[in-house]
């Protein structure tokens, strides 16, 4: 399975805290941590109803239709929308049958579809420093049904003087090295975790993602390759690395 790096569009902004759509460490363990949690949570062979938020460039809402899902995508950017349209056409018809895109941005969640609608929700784009938070997860989990997973990806801001200052970047691991402001600490672990355990949406599971490597580091082939995801993928479950990764995976589920 693939997946997306989005950020949402909403503001005609830069890329948002998830990793690119380049980033293939990045994207390799965000697939493994959520196919983890997806067979831990469902039996085997169920069509899940997948709403992806944010959808950028759609290579992960379309490994899941490609994997039998009902999945929609949420995708405020019309020229990425019709991208991820256009792709979709040389899919075969069961594919473009289980797959749709609708317009609109990751705080509409509500306007667009009824109250648990969805068994899991994937929010890998939003929220990034500055977002108001609390209404965006309200909207997510006001879709999710009962027992339903919601997958949520954000900037790591506790660590984000680490590749800086790993670079020998020192003025910018210095900037960054300041006391958070309310939007930043309301994107810490703690804080999203309390707001989520506030919604009955409690989380069950934390990853770090990219411990060791940056944005930019390529994947290799072969062995290599995989000893880098398995050094990477350890981490990322395991204290104290996890809490430095440039990103955090946090996995809840709705009571």
């Amino acid at each position: 399975m693939d997946t997306a790096v989005r950020h949402d569009g909403h503001h005609g902004d830069a890329p948002r805290g998830g990793p690119r759509h380049d980033d293939a460490v990045g994207q390799a363990l965000l697939t493994r941590q959520l196919e983890e949690q997806i067979a831990s949570r469902f039996p085997v062979g169920r069509r899940l109803r997948v709403l992806d938020v944010a959808l950028r460039h759609g290579l992960q809402a379309l490994a899941l239709a490609r994997a039998g899902h009902e999945v929609t995508g949420l995708e405020s950017d019309p020229g990425l929308a019709d991208t991820v349209r256009l792709s979709l056409e040389g899919e075969p018809a069961g594919i473009r049958e289980r797959m749709r895109v609708v317009s609109g941005d990751s705080r509409s969640t509500g306007a667009h579809f009824l109250p648990g609608s969805f068994d899991v929700v994937l929010c890998h784009g939003v929220p990034a420093p500055g977002d108001e938070v609390g209404p965006l997860l309200a909207g997510l989990g006001r879709v999710l049904a009962p027992g339903g997973l919601l997958s949520l990806l954000v900037p790591n801001g506790e660590a984000a003087a680490m590749r800086p200052g790993l670079a020998g970047d020192w003025a910018g691991a210095l900037d960054r090295l300041v006391p958070p402001g309310p939007a930043e600490r309301a994107l810490r672990r703690e804080a999203l975790t309390a707001t989520l355990a506030g919604m009955s949406t409690p989380v069950h599971r934390w990853y770090g993602v990219r411990v060791f490597t940056g944005e930019d580091c390529a994947l290799p082939a072969g062995e290599a390759g995989q000893r880098l995801l398995a050094a990477e993928e350890r981490a990322g479950r395991t204290d104290p690395y996890r809490a430095v990764a440039a990103l955090l995976h946090l996995c809840a589920v709705r009571g």
